[in-house]
């Protein structure tokens, strides 16, 4: 699964983990993205959206 949102574009974003001994380590953040149907102009397509759209109904889901 591809890991961005369609819609916000958000996406995977690295840094670093920093131990009490602050040995840094590099590390990632990924988001929470849900495969689901949607419609998209009039069809109903599979998308990836994160679950931040999902809540603010960014995406007209579809069961």
């Amino acid at each position: 699964m591809s890991a961005y949102c369609e819609i916000c574009g958000k996406g995977v974003m690295s840094g670093m983990k920093v131990s009490h001994s602050h040995i840094r380590t590099k590390r990632k953040w990924k988001p929470n993205i849900q495969r689901v149907r949607a419609i998209i102009n009039g069809e109903v397509k599979r998308i990836n959206v994160c679950t931040h759209c999902l809540r603010a109904d960014k995406v007209q889901r579809t069961l």
